[in-house]
């Protein structure tokens, strides 16, 4: 039919397939928005802050000390006994020991500490030639040795196992107590022989020294390792002799991931008078076999 003249003009009617498009006259109807494969993750502030992992590391050892010969003397009130002996006569009269060590470290800054504490009985002793009698005596000794220092530590960690050439030196400062129980009985006799007298004498003390030392470490292979250390005390502070000292060489092994067994000679020195008129004190000097098992952890 014609149109009529002055009507609006007829809508043309809708196509569903034009307005979706078709693939075959060339046109694409509009695309639904696309979805991500995997969600994002939108920012969110953390509930909590890592904790960092603790740094802290430490060692203990137990040991014991064997010395091959003790030389010295025991005086008291003027009195003096000469002591030599050897591991055997050490042994004899041996009532009690104790040795031990151990460390700690935050970074390279620890504290470290070395307690021994030996108890000797009946020690075979001389007053020697002293003008007008001579004598034997039996000495018997309380020796305790405690050291407490801060220490420094350069180069790697202590551990059982590392690279060959990985190295550890730690210089320390800190003070050692001595605690010393002294007791001689003396059995003298005139040097013509004429007469004889028992005699019996103590004397117990206990002091405080300034420490000094280092100790260091070098791995020769990943399970093997020198080691060394040496200390100096006292600087004759508290008395009118009054020093002490170690030095000690050695090999360790390690028996496990966390375990060395340490093989080392070892020296002892103490050297302690208290200026007194008649004066009171003792003179060692030790030297021998030092054994210990190490753990780390």
């Amino acid at each position: 039919m014609a149109q009529l003249a002055g009507s609006p003009p007829a809508r043309a009617e809708a196509n569903p397939a034009a307005a979706q498009g078709s693939g075959s006259d060339g046109f694409e109807g509009p695309e639904e928005p696309s979805m991500p494969s995997e969600p994002v993750e939108l920012p969110v502030e953390q509930a909590s802050e890592t904790v960092p992992e603790s740094d802290w590391r430490g060692t203990v050892e137990l040991y014991g000390f064997a010395p091959l010969r003790a030389t010295g003397s025991v005086t008291i009130r003027g009195f003096e006994s000469d002591v030599d002996s050897d591991l055997g006569d050490i042994l004899s009269a041996l009532d009690w020991a104790t040795f031990v060590r151990a460390s700690v470290e935050k970074g390279r800054w620890g504290l470290l500490t070395d307690l021994s504490y030996v108890k000797l009985s009946g020690e075979d002793g001389t007053t020697g030639p002293r003008g007008r009698f001579t004598g034997n005596t039996k000495v018997s000794t309380t020796q305790g040795i405690y050291d407490f220092a801060l220490r420094y530590r350069a180069g790697a960690e202590e551990t059982a196992i590392a690279e060959p050439g990985a190295f550890t030196f730690m210089p320390y400062a800190g003070v050692r107590v001595l605690d010393m129980g002294l007791d001689v009985q003396a059995e003298i006799r005139e040097v013509d022989g004429t007469r004889r007298l028992e005699a019996e004498r103590s004397f117990g003390r206990t002091w405080a020294q300034p420490l000094l030392g280092f100790q260091a470490t070098y791995f020769l292979s990943p399970k093997l390792r020198a080691f060394a250390r040496a200390d100096i005390g006292g600087f004759d502070f508290s008395g009118a002799k009054n020093y002490s000292g170690n030095a000690q060489l050695g090999l360790g092994y390690a028996v496990g991931n966390n375990t060395d067994i340490n093989l080392s000679w070892r020296y002892l020195g103490i050297n302690y008078s208290n200026g007194d008129e008649r004066p009171s004190g003792i003179r060692s000097y030790q030297n021998g076999i030092e054994l210990g098992v190490k753990f780390f952890f």
